[in-house]
């Protein structure tokens, strides 16, 4: 066997390491530290349970290295979580038309992500952003269909270097009570870069084109920047996680 080093002279040896807090986190930890300090000197016995909460919001804005594969045709999931739902659903209207992803009905892919998920969301695919569209409503659960028409939600269209065009929905949740976009029109994007974040708990919709083959099933978890969600002409996975 050839040893690694000879293989990658320049290779060192990789260790774990703890998650960067994301700055959109720092003034909500601060606050929960805060107050953990006045239950400190007022009402010592709630410390360490708001302590515990200081710690689960520095969690929650957690902001991991993700390595994103690389090769041509790759939809790469934008969101940490569950695969809730994979169906064929009319386009929202906000993605629909000549200038969006048209007309015909495509596969959703929704990735719900609990309060405990990485909430940072990442773009499917490297190009243009063409189209970021916010529109405000209710914060119903993002588990449930209705969530896509009904909750505060985002719309984000990328058009790859192809000329393909893939659009995908930030969904507020029960808890979540703001969108925190990290793009705009114009701007162009790696393949898993950071788009934005949804505080605290919510959904994440992907429509694949008609020639982009799933890759994942119900059921299984999804990692941001990771997960292959899609492939252009492969072959489609089926089933559900067991």
């Amino acid at each position: 066997m050839i040893p690694s080093d000879k293989l990658n002279p320049s290779a060192e040896a990789v260790k774990w390491r703890v998650p960067d807090l994301h700055p959109e986190g720092r003034k909500y930890v601060a606050i929960a530290l805060l107050i953990a300090f006045l239950a400190w000197v007022f009402v010592p016995i709630l410390t360490w349970p708001l302590l515990g909460l200081a710690l689960w919001v520095a969690l929650f804005f957690r902001d991991p290295v993700r390595v994103t594969p690389s090769g041509e045709g790759l939809i790469i999931s934008p969101a940490d979580g569950l695969v809730s739902m994979i169906e064929r659903v009319p386009v929202p209207r906000e993605l629909a038309g000549p200038n969006g992803l048209g007309d015909a009905p495509l596969i959703r892919v929704s990735v719900f992500m609990s309060v405990f998920d990485v909430h940072i969301n990442r773009t499917p695919i490297a190009g243009t952003v063409k189209q970021v569209v916010y529109i405000s409503g209710k914060f119903v659960n993002a588990e449930l269909d209705k969530a896509s028409e009904d909750n505060e939600r985002q719309h984000i269209v990328v058009e790859g270097r192809d000329g393909r065009r893939i659009g995908f929905t930030q969904i507020a949740g029960l808890l979540a009570r703001r969108i925190v976009p990290f793009v705009k029109p114009g701007d162009m994007i790696a393949a898993g870069q950071r788009i934005g974040l949804i505080r605290f708990g919510s959904r994440l919709d992907v429509f694949l084109p008609d020639d982009c083959a799933c890759q994942v099933v119900l059921g299984q978890r999804s990692v941001a920047g990771e997960t292959i969600l899609g492939r252009i002409g492969g072959a489609v996975a089926s089933g559900i996680a067991q």
